[in-house]
């Protein structure tokens, strides 16, 4: 009898994943317990592997489709095995369904798990829907069995409640003169931009990690009310230290980077002011008792992904630095594992690794608050001297952005906040 394939859980909170590619095609053999299928989830690539050897008979649900959870995928068997299977899709295979858009009605009222008629709405979903006001029958499914999936709602949402515009021959584009900015001396002709001719432009295809790192920042921005306060540290304490500890920390198999210092003064200041530990929920403000700390990860062209740091507060700068080393080496070598980049309350990104002065991030959801860092640089600052008075001076300068839910924080508890995140970088013990 065939071995059916599932989609396993692959992690507490991961409830779907989308199929990237398969590694057999149908008919190949395939051993117990080799990668049959990548996934990705959250931006995390994992290989499924095989539940049995013998041969993929069929598969049941193609590259690129959002499953859930106990979905079946596929079927692995004897050569002779093929024959015998239906040839029609079973009911748990993922398949888009296009139900014709009802008629306008009130909005009702949206829970998560099984809904009536519209089957399992995932938590996401339940949220946006009822921050946007959302009749859920008006939206049309893709995902497995008609689910309707965050990507449906997002789309729904960019179209402003109007159907999808039917589509339509494609029209050769008309080239457009090209006007120079005045200037004194008269631009040749020949010169001048040409306009790109028609089928000259390039559609990049969108990679999992592109797709829902778009999806994500703009149903943040749809989300929350973002603010953004920024002030400067003097981190010339910092540096001190490093100095100092960097021999020490590497005999240890650790290199001490800044990172590791922006996460404990974070951790600092969440501790002082645990309002920005938090997340907005229709019941309350939701203040939560870890403290999971995200740093987000340039996988370069990939796009970016954001580990999580899970009870920051438990370790010392040895600890976090360790721990930063592991989840930045596993980032980019695609090693992380789904729960790896969930559960996060706070998030630090450090922008100045690629010489930016200061940012305004955008909140990781369902978080309340991301810290920017910029680069550190040797400036000219004021400073006091108990003899000489106020003295210009050189020091390593950087400038933190704090971006905000104002919907949570006001401006005085987000500056409080970014206050004790400077003084624990100013003040740092170097004795």
């Amino acid at each position: 009898m065939p071995t059916q394939v599932v989609m396993p859980q692959l992690g507490e909170s991961v409830l779907e994943a989308t199929l990237t590619k398969w590694l057999k095609a149908v008919g190949e053999s395939v051993h117990e317990n080799e990668p049959l299928v990548e996934v990705n989830t959250d931006k995390v690539d994992t290989e499924v592997p095989s539940p049995a050897s013998g041969v993929l008979l069929e598969i049941l649900t193609p590259e690129g489709t959002t499953v859930q959870a106990g979905a079946l995928l596929a079927r692995i068997g004897k050569p002779g095995e093929a024959d015998t299977l239906s040839q029609t899709a079973p009911e748990t295979a993922a398949r888009p369904v296009m139900p014709a858009p009802p008629a306008p009605q009130p909005v009702p009222a949206v829970t998560r798990g099984r809904s009536g008629d519209l089957g399992f709405i995932s938590p996401v979903v339940a949220r946006m829907a009822s921050d946007f006001r959302v009749n859920l029958s008006q939206v049309t499914g893709t995902g497995q069995g008609g689910r309707i999936t965050k990507k449906d709602l997002l789309a729904y949402i960019e179209r402003g409640d109007q159907p999808a515009p039917a589509p339509s021959a494609p029209v050769p584009a008309t080239p457009t003169p090209v006007t120079p900015f005045a200037t004194t001396t008269a631009t040749p002709a020949a010169t001048l931009p040409a306009s790109p001719l028609p089928g000259e432009e390039e559609i990049m295809p969108l990679n999992p990690i592109r797709r829902r790192t778009a999806e994500h920042m703009v149903f943040s921005k749809h989300t929350s009310a973002h603010v953004t306060t920024i002030a400067e540290a003097d981190m010339s304490q910092v540096i001190a230290h490093r100095q100092a500890e960097k021999e020490a920390f590497a005999r240890e198999g650790v290199n001490l980077t800044f990172t590791a210092y922006f996460a404990a003064a974070s951790v600092a200041a969440l501790k002082a002011y645990p309002l920005v530990n938090s997340s907005w929920t229709e019941a309350g403000i939701q203040l939560h008792r870890a403290i999971n700390i995200g740093m987000a990860a340039s996988l370069g062209e990939a796009g970016l992904i954001v580990p999580v740091i899970k009870n920051a507060d438990s370790f010392s700068l040895l600890g976090l630095a360790r721990i930063v080393n592991d989840l930045a080496y596993r980032a980019r070598s695609r090693q992380l594992k789904p729960d790896e980049v969930q559960g996060g309350t706070f998030t630090i990104t450090n922008h100045g690794t690629s010489g930016s002065l200061f940012a305004t991030p955008i909140i990781n959801q369902p978080q309340c608050a991301i810290l920017g860092v910029g680069i550190i640089q040797k400036r000219v600052m004021v400073v006091s001297d108990e003899k000489l008075g106020d003295v210009m001076a050189i020091r390593p300068m950087v400038y933190l952005g704090l971006t905000f839910d104002h919907r949570i924080l006001d401006g005085a508890i987000a500056d409080y906040f970014l206050g004790k995140v400077i003084e624990t970088l100013q003040n740092w013990d170097c004795s």
